[in-house]
């Protein structure tokens, strides 16, 4: 797989249209920092951190999987009606302090990957970084 943030989000752009509760997929760091902002941002219910065990009771870090709730409206829409992957393999898209923007004037998120890790739009404005645009959700 050349791109798995990518697959993440199709797969959870999937469950969305399908009326899928939860989901699962292969856990990384970078997934698990995405579904953080996520879940603080209340675009999914939570998220948990799945792992096999050992006999010795630890947690082995190639086996990790990363289960996704999402969470629905009231009417049964999905909190995420879109879902898109700004910044890809083949074209990585960085910007400058100055030049975040704001998704769908605000009601939405843009996830953005700094040198102080990942953080939303506004927290990578307040903190006056630029960095990677990784994805936008609204």
């Amino acid at each position: 797989m050349t791109d798995p943030i990518g697959d993440m989000l199709t797969r959870i752009r999937n469950a969305a249209a399908a009326g899928i509760g939860e989901l699962t997929m292969p856990a990384s760091k970078m997934k698990i920092a995405i579904a953080e902002i996520l879940a603080r941002e209340n675009w999914i219910q939570k998220f948990e951190i799945l792992g096999a065990e050992t006999a010795k009771g630890k947690v082995n870090a190639a086996f990790k999987e990363l289960k996704i709730v999402l969470k629905y409206k009231k009417s049964g829409r999905p909190a995420i009606s879109s879902i898109q992957r700004v910044s890809k393999p083949g074209l990585r898209v960085y910007v400058s302090k100055d030049k975040i923007t704001t998704v769908l004037n605000g009601l939405g998120t843009a996830i953005i990957s700094t040198s102080q890790g990942l953080m939303t739009g506004k927290e990578a404005r307040k903190k006056k970084t630029g960095g990677e645009v990784v994805c936008e959700v609204y």
